[in-house]
């Protein structure tokens, strides 16, 4: 019996040829792997392409180390024309004229002109003030005159004339008196002999007590008006006087202000017109703003000036300076005294010498696009300044820090910092390469001086960022700022301390971890929960996983994972905390003491 040709099923025929292609791919990856891997090895110790390096050998010469900056040209010696118009309430007073910048100009020379409208019309006023107050110092000193006038009136008329008719009076009153004491002794001896009856006899007795009551009369209005009334009057009188003299004072003051007022309304208005103080080069005292863009005020027709704003420099010629701005990175290397080369490059082949006069200890105010970068105003003098240059120029400054005679040196690019160090590849061969850590000294914008890792004459590359697989570079090591934590610590614990105070709490239970609870405040040293000493008198451990175990003052652990439990440590002798419980369920979570 003859069988028939046995044939594979189509499904395993694919399954054969699926497994020979997935064969197949995965030798063609480990080839083209290898490849790489072979060609990178190659490339990095046999095999490298010289042709795209660019060596430097090491060496030695003269080295300049040099900060380059740009600056200002400005004099250190400015004669500066300030406004001395007071504003008087208002925003100040507007510019009607300005000599223009840049003119040369002589003493006593006519530089700015100010509004002077309102302080002449100030000036008509104050004219009429002083004028006022002239008629009142002349109607005071009247008044004085007339309250002087009256006492002596009444001390030299009054006085005197009521004085003599009461004298008078007293006098008639004496001779009245008299008479009826003759007559009534001539009535008593008729009287006797019975010529008279006993009734004229009491009429000259009444006549006699009537003359001496207007005796007693007189004397007593003499004795007043003497003591008293001229006393009074005469208080009066001074007072009077005094009044008068106050007032004239204060009329006599206020005509002295007035009169000062006129006097500097006049200089005021004598101010409006400036003049040159001395020969020079106007220069409009022009503010910039710190943040860039337009200026601030400009000294012009129609600006309005407040008192003693500069409006116009003068500056010395002979006396000139750079102040240029420095970064922070570099100031530390200026210092005063330094030597400067100057270059101007408005005038080509000009170069001045310079030393600097000053370096400030404040940073400049930030600009509003550059408020995060900070920058030193740092004065350079000019040495025998030609009278070419002026001000407001551009400088370029080159400041010598240091000046090396042998210094060993290389170029800049040459040296690539790793991990806070500096390195250097050194081309022993031509497929020899070695990976140097070197010590840097002063650099400048092309060269660095070497003090350790390389010698003279050896060949460094400088295109090293193309490179940097010919390198063998060490790992950077973190920094281990595991100790951070503990000042933590420490604080936290302090805080705790502080919120606790210094006082015995009971027993009682409050709010623990996240989802536990925990014993509430508990006896102890310091309301301490777990009845021990302050946290530096404790013999426990440490914290690992959020376990904690008690010291030698009292048991119990605390269990940061499980959940809430209840301690069974003490206290020292005197705790009322028998225990509590503790919770926090996660591995996270700061250990609660019972206390709180």
């Amino acid at each position: 019996m003859i069988h028939p040709p046995h044939h594979p099923s189509r499904p395993a025929r694919l399954r054969r040829g699926g497994v020979f292609g997935a064969l197949v791919a995965c030798l063609l990856v480990v080839g083209v792997l290898g490849a790489i891997g072979y060609a990178y090895f190659l490339d990095k110790r046999e095999g490298v392409d010289t042709s795209n390096l660019i060596v430097q050998p090491i060496s030695r010469g003269s080295f300049d180390h040099i900060v380059l900056e740009q600056g200002e040209i400005d004099s250190s010696s400015n004669i500066e024309v300030e406004c001395k118009v007071q504003s008087r309430g208002t925003s100040g007073v507007s510019i009607l004229w300005v000599v223009d910048e840049g003119t040369r100009v002589e003493k006593g020379d006519k530089l700015v002109e100010l509004d002077s409208s309102q302080l002449e019309q100030e000036l008509n006023e104050d004219k009429i003030e002083v004028i006022t107050a002239e008629a009142n110092v002349t109607t005071a000193k009247a008044a004085v005159e007339q309250a002087e006038i009256a006492k002596q009136e009444y001390l030299e008329g009054v006085y005197k004339t009521e004085e003599r008719a009461i004298l008078s009076e007293m006098a008639v009153a004496e001779q009245e008196l008299r008479k009826a004491q003759l007559a009534l002794e001539s009535t008593e001896r008729l009287v006797a002999k019975g010529l008279v009856n006993s009734l004229q006899l009491e009429a000259d007795r009444f006549a006699v007590a009537n003359a001496k009551n207007k005796l007693e009369d007189a004397e007593g209005r003499l004795k007043v008006l003497q003591n008293l009334t001229r006393k009074k009057m005469l208080v009066q009188f001074e007072s009077d006087i005094e009044a008068a003299k106050a007032q004239l004072a204060a009329f006599e003051s206020e005509l002295l202000e007035e009169r000062i007022t006129l006097d500097e309304t006049k200089e005021q208005i004598e101010n409006c017109v400036m003049y040159a103080p001395a020969a020079g080069v106007v220069v409009h005292a022009n503010k910039y703003s710190s943040r860039g863009g337009n200026a601030e005020f400009v000294v012009e027709a129609g600006a309005t000036v407040r008192e003693r704003q500069p409006l116009v420099r003068l500056p010395d010629p002979t006396q000139m300076q750079v102040k240029c701005n420095i970064n922070e990175s570099r100031i530390t290397l200026i210092e005063s005294g330094m030597p400067v080369k100057i270059s101007v490059p408005s005038i080509p082949g000009l170069t001045l010498n310079g030393r600097v006069k000053k370096v400030n200890r404040y940073a400049e105010p930030s600009s509003f696009f550059s408020s995060s970068i900070k920058e030193y105003a740092v004065f350079i003098d000019i040495l025998n300044p030609p009278e070419t240059i002026r001000t407001g120029m551009t400088a370029e400054v080159q400041v010598f820090v240091e000046q090396l005679d042998n210094a060993l040196q290389m170029p800049i690019q040459g040296v690539y910092e790793h991990g806070g160090n500096m390195y250097a590849l050194v081309q022993e061969g031509p497929q020899s390469f070695s990976t140097r850590e070197v010590t840097i000294g002063a650099t400048n914008d092309t060269m660095v001086t070497i003090k350790k890792g390389v010698e003279e004459g050896e060949v460094v590359v400088l295109n090293l960022r193309e490179h940097l697989n010919l390198m063998d570079l060490p790992e950077v090591e973190g920094v281990d700022n595991s100790g951070m934590r503990e000042i933590s610590k420490v604080d936290e614990m302090r805080q705790a301390d502080a919120q606790r105070g210094p006082r015995e709490g009971g027993p009682g239970e409050g709010p623990g971890g996240p989802d536990g609870p925990r014993g509430g405040p508990g006896g102890g040293w310091d309301g301490r929960s777990d009845g021990g000493p302050p946290p530096d008198m404790r013999g426990g451990g440490e914290r690992a996983g959020g376990e904690r175990s008690g010291g030698e003052y009292g048991g119990g652990e605390f269990r940061g994972p499980g959940g809430g439990q209840r301690r069974p440590g003490g206290g020292p002798p005197g705790s009322r905390r028998p225990g509590g419980r503790e919770g926090g369920p996660g591995p996270d979570s700061a250990p609660q003491s019972d206390g709180g």
